[in-house]
């Protein structure tokens, strides 16, 4: 049962992050709407979609990325300056132990994790769907694509040069099929191709076919040829944010179709499914470090405090950018890269709390 003590702090604690969390996100609103009114404007984006489709969308995506680090730093604020009113000497003094003083800030940090996990996984994609169409609409560049190669199913591979979605053309299309024993079984290839949005028909220009028969192949040239294929453009040139707008189920599907693909962006997708559950737990550990580091009562006040914070949470960034920057380029696990900041920074939250005032 929560005790005068738990529901002080928690009160601290929830009241200091919500609030941190408002100025944050209002101060991101306002630099982003400086820089993007100009293109809504000329786009023509209505009021009403600019609100709820984008800048709401903004606050839950951008609120829900921050919170951990935000979190930390509501947590050394209200802490220090708990301990700059000679609030914490007092309840040491009582009796109470430091590891009793932690259970409230565990308590509501567990409130906190469970809220972001929640978003994580079922909310946030659903949200960022919504702003992702926003921004396709209204501001954000095409999507463009380069050297572009991919396997599908029945021994399909597919390679072409470049695609603009701006105009929507594929040039240097090529799409080659083989037997089981890697025999060439179908090759065509045309200067630009052209996908019909939403289904499975294209249109080849200036296209060359070739048949494999036995004992004769057969060969066609032409200037047109309507055809389809297995695939649509929209499942091979796509936003490398597109993971975002994928539930957790479908991610893992995502995933799973474009490493039979040979997609090179398979260790992005991966940390973008890993961190949805890596950063709501470094919760934890950012509380632990913060109510070690501000519970004791230093000279320069709460300033000092919130300097400290500030180099840990630039350390703690550099860390995970390190990891991922590894998993991507130089193929380390991507699960591991993930989750090795909040190891590093549990076994810090470890030895701080050792140290801590008792």
């Amino acid at each position: 049962m929560l005790k005068i003590l738990d529901r002080y702090i928690i009160k601290k604690f929830l009241s200091t992050f919500f609030f941190m969390l408002g100025i944050i996100m209002l101060l991101s609103m306002v630099f982003d709407m400086s820089e993007r009114m100009s293109e809504f404007i000329e786009k023509q984006a209505p009021i009403y979609d600019i609100l709820t489709k984008y800048y709401l969308t903004f606050l839950i995506h951008f609120g829900n990325m921050f919170s951990s680090l935000i979190i930390f730093l509501s947590v050394i604020w209200f802490t220090a300056k708990m301990a700059s009113d000679s609030e914490i000497i007092p309840i040491m003094n009582s009796g109470i132990t430091f590891n009793r003083l932690m259970r409230p800030y565990l308590i509501a940090a567990t409130f906190l994790m469970v809220i972001s996990l929640l978003m994580n996984h079922f909310v946030l994609p659903i949200s960022n769907k919504v702003k992702l169409d926003f921004e396709n609409e209204f501001y954000r560049l095409g999507v463009h694509v380069e050297n572009y190669h991919a396997e599908f199913p029945n021994n399909i591979s597919l390679n072409f040069a470049t695609y603009v979605s701006d105009v929507n053309v594929v040039t240097d299309f090529v799409l080659e099929k083989t037997l089981d024993n890697n025999e060439p079984e179908y090759f065509i290839k045309a200067r630009t191709a052209v996908n019909t949005i939403g289904t499975n028909k294209w249109r080849l220009t200036d296209y060359y076919e070739r048949i494999v028969g036995n004992p004769n192949d057969v060969i066609h040239n032409g200037k047109i040829k309507d055809t389809i294929f297995p695939f649509q453009i929209d499942e091979i040139a796509q936003r490398d944010n597109v993971s975002e707008t994928m539930s957790t189920t479908e991610l893992k599907r995502f995933i799973k179709s474009e490493r039979l693909k040979g997609s090179g962006n398979i260790p992005m997708y991966e940390i973008a499914l890993y961190e949805r559950t890596s950063l709501p737990f470094s919760t934890y550990v950012l509380t632990i470090i913060g109510v070690s580091v501000s519970s004791r009562r230093k000279r320069g006040g709460v300033g000092i405090n919130i300097a400290i914070g500030l180099g840990i949470i630039f350390i703690y960034i550099f860390a995970m950018k390190v990891t991922t920057v590894a998993a991507m380029n130089v193929g380390f696990s991507t699960s591991i890269a993930v989750w090795i900041p909040n190891v590093l920074f549990g076994g810090i939250a470890y030895v701080l709390y050792r140290y801590a005032p008792k």
